[in-house]
């Protein structure tokens, strides 16, 4: 499941819309929602974002969040290491090798990880 599937479910639950409903309110199949919500379908496009956005009747912040998720729900990561170095290469490899077979909190720690890096960046 990607995190804009993982949400758009959670606020289905909570506003008590079915699968079937949104996917009719928005003019797709409940096969398409289904599998946008699995990460079985690329990125949703802006127009079916702004639709999801209207039927669950989100405003501001959740909005914004569900836009930023949709933006890092690509369920088929491509890493470009070209004109990287050596262990940048080293590692995106691995980490295609690994990923199914972390924990959640080994990805929350280097989430952390990246993080943390990027901050630094921010402060330079």
């Amino acid at each position: 499941m990607t995190p804009f599937g993982q949400r758009v479910r959670a606020l289905r639950a909570v506003r008590g819309v079915t699968l079937a409903e949104m996917a009719a309110a928005l003019g797709v199949t409940p096969a398409y929602l289904s599998a946008l919500e699995h990460g079985k379908r690329g990125r949703p496009t802006f127009t079916l974002i702004q639709g999801v956005i209207h039927v669950l009747g989100v405003i501001w912040d959740e909005a914004d969040e569900l836009i930023r998720l949709a933006d890092l729900s690509h369920p088929r990561v491509t890493i470009d290491t070209a004109g990287l170095e050596p262990e940048a290469t080293l590692f995106a490899n691995r980490l295609s090798r690994e990923i199914a077979a972390l924990e959640p909190q080994d990805l929350q720690r280097l989430a952390a990880i990246i993080d943390e890096a990027a901050a630094r960046r921010g402060r330079s």
